[in-house]
């Protein structure tokens, strides 16, 4: 009898029923889309700080900036012997990125806090090579249109020096020296080796080298090839490609190389630290900070802070303009759905009557009207969830790109802030670099969840409405309006 009743009395008011649905839909379809965007947008911001950071990292341990009150840094220097002829020159300096280094046994102290489950050093290097070539200038003897002897009163030709100067490429890269024996963090790690192969442990001083995979297209570069860094020659073993973004640097030689290379002994430029749980970092941080002075300790969080761009603008509006948005229309469409019950409930008043005089309870005509709204909740559950899973699927189909930077606060690895990579110019200045992330719109079983339950509590309240209408009228106020 009450799905038989149930069933007929939708039908006959199926318009109505279709605008109570639509309400809760809509609201429900707008918080789908907004969370599968908002977790998109987590997942594309995980994909930077992976590529910035490395799996499985939870903090980097980096050198203090000295305050600006002890002065500026020591420049890169350029040497050239004065050499005539047209003979092309070739300088390189190989500099720590940041130009700030920490002690290797560091790296020992760092793991032997409490909460640390493994710590491994690396440097980040910048390379800047000139090279060119001078061009001596030629002596022009001078017209004599005086009529006199030849070299005048000082015994020399008269003349000037014409043509001649100096022509000079500058190239820059970025070298990373990795711990062979602890591959499992640092940067390397948020990369593939595609071709190739990587450093085996035993490679702790070889000259061997894996080449990022666009800056190995770039130079033409293939497995079994070489590269020279400031006049060594390094066998290219491997060509890695990043997960995501930019790779972390442009070349990767074993560290003891790379200290060598720089003039760097036994000095690291960054110390990747993980936690042995996600919920220590925060207390390990503050370990490191209060046992190991003169460090920097930056953790995944503090560069999800630093990270601008579209991708920030995007994900603060889609954390509060976004949600507040759904929340705003998800209680309108509520209160709608609820208001047009009860109005329903208003216009049927003869008909509830009539059932009460014909002894219904009023708990059961409650139970009709609640179940005619948990059937309209329903159905605007799964129209909203249509909707929604539609939408989010176009947004994935689109992937609008987004970009995001880590601001100028931050470092590269080898720098004070753990963060991106950066080109370093000759006076330390650093650059940022943008990386380019597809937004995508994944719908997880919790949004789901969600739907359904936004659905049942939209009926839920709409039967309130109708069900608290419903229990007040009175067999003998409906009857008196029968003609």
């Amino acid at each position: 009898m009450f799905f038989t009743y149930l069933r007929r009395e939708l039908r006959r008011r199926r318009k109505a029923a279709l605008v109570v649905a639509s309400g809760l839909a809509l609201g429900i379809a707008l918080v789908i889309v907004v969370n599968s965007a908002s977790a998109g947008m987590q997942q594309a911001q995980g994909k930077v700080l992976e590529s910035l950071y490395g799996l499985g990292t939870d903090m980097t341990v980096t050198k203090a900036a000295p305050p600006p009150s002890e002065g500026g840094r020591e420049r890169p220097r350029f040497n050239f012997d004065a050499q005539d002829g047209d003979e092309t020159q070739s300088s390189d300096v190989v500099m720590p990125q940041g130009f700030e280094t920490l002690a290797s046994s560091t790296v020992g102290k760092v793991a032997d806090q409490t909460g640390v489950a493994g710590a491994v050093g690396g440097l980040s290097l910048s390379v800047l090579k000139v090279d060119g070539e001078f061009k001596p200038g030629e002596f022009a003897p001078r017209e004599n249109t005086s009529g006199g002897g030849g070299g005048g009163g000082t015994g020399g030709p008269e003349g000037e020096v014409r043509g001649g100067g100096a022509n000079f490429g500058v190239n820059s890269y970025t070298v990373y020296g990795t711990d062979t024996a602890h591959q499992d963090l640092g940067p390397l790690t948020s990369s593939k080796i595609t071709d190739g192969r990587a450093f085996e442990t035993t490679e702790t001083d070889a000259k061997v080298a894996v080449v990022d995979s666009a800056y190995a297209k770039e130079k033409k570069y293939k497995v079994g090839g070489d590269v020279t860094i400031k006049g060594t020659k390094f066998e290219i073993v491997g060509i890695a490609t990043a997960d995501s973004g930019d790779a972390s640097a442009n070349l990767y030689i074993p560290l003891k190389r790379a200290q060598t290379l720089s003039d760097s002994k036994d000095k690291v430029t960054t110390v990747y630290v993980k936690a042995d749980d996600s919920q220590q970092i925060a207390a390990v941080k503050s370990a490191v900070q209060k046992n190991i002075p003169g460090t920097t300790v930056t953790t995944s969080a503090d560069l999800a802070d630093r990270v601008s761009g579209s991708l920030s603008t995007a994900s603060d509006l889609a954390t509060s303009v976004g949600k507040w948005l759904s929340i705003a229309v998800l209680i309108a469409a509520f209160v709608v759905a609820g208001l047009l019950t009860m109005s329903a409930v208003t216009r049927r008043v003869q008909e509830f009557g009539t059932l009460k005089a014909l002894g219904w309870k009023s708990g059961r005509v409650t139970r009709q009207v609640v179940g005619e709204a948990m059937v309209n909740g329903l159905v605007g559950g799964a129209l909203g969830i249509a909707v929604g899973v539609a939408g989010a699927y176009v947004l994935t189909a689109v992937s609008p790109s987004l970009t995001a930077e880590v601001g100028s606060a931050a470092a590269g690895p080898g720098g004070g802030g753990g963060g991106m990579i950066r080109a370093s110019g000759p006076a330390g200045q650093a650059a940022d670099k943008a990386i380019e992330i597809a937004l995508t719109a994944p719908i997880s079983a919790a949004t789901i969840a969600l739907a359904v339950g936004l659905a049942v509590t939209g009926g839920l309240i709409a039967g309130a409405f109708g069900g608290w209408r419903a229990s007040r009228l009175r067999p003998a106020d409906a009857l008196r309006r029968v003609e």
